[in-house]
């Protein structure tokens, strides 16, 4: 998954953050530029509607403006602009109730590229395409808390400690709901006629 700032930047740059509260143009411009593409991503994994995630997308933009005034520079931008985008889709889900069902297409069309190893013959590409759209699926089947934290540690790769801030639970829950998850994923696909390898799920 891309990262919150450029590749030239291991952190969010504090200069620009700072100036963009002091509504420096073209510090918010870059700013935007740099957390749209995650957030919408983020949006799209946890709904699977690219028409929802681009209107949290949207939403949670307006918000991360908002209240920039209340992010502490001394801590990571990641965790705090999820839980934006996760108190979000909540929101939708707990409005609409949404059915959601994910997709490659979907994937794809955020601009998230197919990763084939390049190095497998056809077979193994063909095999490969095909569980990932067996995990995407299976994703869909999920309950809400299970989904979301799924996305969280193995699509946006957060830490245990990350999780537990966006989600506001502790670190032992983070593990034992995650490997619930990753359980109920694993039944899904045995179910469907999947077989995982290490790492997928």
């Amino acid at each position: 998954m891309p990262a919150i700032v450029d590749s030239e930047s291991a952190v969010p740059d504090r200069a620009l953050l700072s100036l963009a509260r002091e509504g420096e143009r073209e510090a918010r411009e870059e700013l935007a530029r740099r957390v749209r593409r995650p957030v919408y991503l983020l949006a799209l994994q946890l709904t699977g509607r690219p028409e929802v995630a681009r209107d949290v997308t949207q939403d949670c933009m307006l918000r991360f403006f908002q209240h920039i005034d209340r992010f502490d520079l001394d801590r990571p931008l990641e965790p705090w602009l999820y839980q934006i985008v996760r108190n979000r889709v909540r929101d939708i889900w707990r409005r609409e109730r949404l059915r959601r069902h994910e997709s490659l297409e979907a994937l794809r069309e955020a601009g998230r590229p197919d990763e084939a190893d390049h190095r497998a013959g056809p077979v193994e590409d063909a095999e490969r395409h095909q569980l990932q759209q067996r995990v995407w699926r299976a994703l869909g089947e999920l309950s809400e808390a299970h989904k979301e934290i799924l996305v969280l540690r193995d699509y946006q790769d957060l830490s245990y400690r990350e999780i537990a801030e966006v989600l506001k639970i502790p670190q032992g829950t983070v593990m034992s709901r995650l490997h619930a998850a990753r359980r109920n994923l694993r039944t899904i696909l045995t179910r469907e006629g999947a077989s995982p390898r290490a790492g997928t799920c």
